[in-house]
């Protein structure tokens, strides 16, 4: 795909989405050579990250990669996320970023030529039609090379361009470690089990 020098970049990082889809092709994201990358395409305008956080927990997985994030460049959106129990008497966890995430693409439309949303959720497709039509290009950075792929077909037509996330391996890949967190959602629903409140971690070497 190309980019233009001149250009205002934003990008829009569903977190839950892009760890998913990292995570299902063996390796994670370093969010400071993503930010090098990017940052490198045109003029960086604003890159947003998105996550929930659950409340009321002594020590939440996800904080200390917040953290890192808020002090080196990144606009973050978090929001609680809602503890449920289901029917069998599991906990869940739920926290959707959707409606955030849109509604700044929508309002940041008019101040950039290009935003680039790291998400395979096939919810965003309206978005980015109507944002579109307001003359900004879109690329959308996801996967089909997981089993099963982790891009909607629909976000995929509708995108302006797409960047294989397994191509950028290279640039802003790192291995796995056990001790990552986990964004407090899940790519397809949005909710995740208690047990994986026992993954944490600092990003902060790494992020």
């Amino acid at each position: 795909m190309t980019f233009y020098p001149e250009e205002r970049i934003a990008l829009f990082i569903d977190g839950a989405n892009l760890y998913a889809a990292a995570r299902a092709l063996g390796f994670d994201i370093d969010y400071k050579n993503l930010l090098k990358h990017f940052s490198s395409q045109g003029r960086l305008v604003r890159a947003f990250y998105y996550t929930a956080l659950i409340e009321n927990q002594e020590y939440s997985a996800i904080r200390p990669l917040v953290d890192w994030l808020d002090y080196n460049g990144f606009t973050m959106v978090t929001k609680p996320a809602k503890e449920f129990t289901d029917g069998t008497g599991r906990r869940k966890v739920k926290g959707n970023m959707d409606i955030e995430l849109a509604v700044d693409m929508m309002e940041l439309s008019s101040n950039i030529d290009h935003a680039i949303l790291f998400s395979g959720d096939g919810d965003f497709r309206s978005v980015l039609e109507a944002v579109q039509r307001k003359g900004v290009r879109v690329t959308v950075v996801s996967t089909v090379k997981s089993q099963p792929a982790m891009i909607a077909d629909e976000l995929r037509r509708q995108a302006d361009f797409f960047i294989e996330l397994k191509d950028l391996e290279k640039i802003m890949g790192r291995k796995i470690t056990v001790r990552d967190p986990l964004p407090a959602e899940n790519y397809d629903d949005d909710e995740y089990d208690d047990e994986y409140d026992d993954e944490q971690g600092d990003d902060q070497k790494s992020a």
